[in-house]
């Protein structure tokens, strides 16, 4: 457990700096250079994605079970997982209508993944790693909209933008999906999400 708490504490230490402290990381990206920066930043992600992963695996051999998710919320959360997919998209493809209007469409993303993931899973492990995400994200999401209406950032109610963002978007999701429920997340995290 201590492996877990250290790689998330590492990670959401590290990627709430813009969130709580802008202006120190300005002045550090000023001082040591924006690639040195994105280096060491990048590194130290990686350490503690690979203290989350042992510390997470390590907790499945004697897993700690809090409930007993019943078989529908596999299927519920295998939607929500094609939502957030959308979402993620939306985030990296410009001038999406979900970008447009909420800002921050990743954040939302992580959102739903987490509490999609919160729903289908019962472990001790699963409370920790997902409920840390699904907090860290309704905390970031509400910090940068907070201070896009200090800074006097509107975001558009009548999107008039093309559909092209929106189905590459939907493309997008779908694809991912397929790829990430009947391929990548046995291979990667070795369960099988429809079994």
């Amino acid at each position: 457990m201590l492996v877990l708490v250290i790689g998330l504490v590492i990670f959401f230490g590290v990627h709430s700096i813009g969130m709580f402290a802008p202006k120190w990381r300005e002045r550090a990206m000023a001082r040591e250079g924006s690639l040195r920066w994105k280096l060491r930043f990048g590194m130290i992600t990686l350490i503690a994605t690979g203290f989350i992963i042992m510390g997470y695996m390590q907790m499945r051999v004697e897993p700690v079970w809090l409930w007993f998710p019943p078989l529908w919320t596999r299927h519920a959360s295998a939607l929500m997982m094609l939502v957030a997919l959308f979402f993620v998209g939306s985030a990296f493809i410009p001038n999406s209508t979900m970008k447009n209007k909420m800002g921050y469409p990743l954040w939302i993303a992580v959102k739903i993944w987490a509490l999609a993931h919160l729903l289908s899973n019962g472990t001790l492990a699963d409370v920790m790693v997902f409920g840390g995400f699904l907090v860290w994200a309704i905390v970031g999401f509400a910090v940068y909209r907070r201070r896009d209406r200090k800074a006097g950032v509107v975001y558009k109610t009548s999107d008039k933008s093309s559909l092209r963002p929106n189905i590459v978007s939907l493309v997008f999701a779908m694809v991912s999906w397929i790829m990430i429920a009947f391929h990548l997340h046995l291979a990667l995290i070795g369960v099988a999400p429809f079994v």
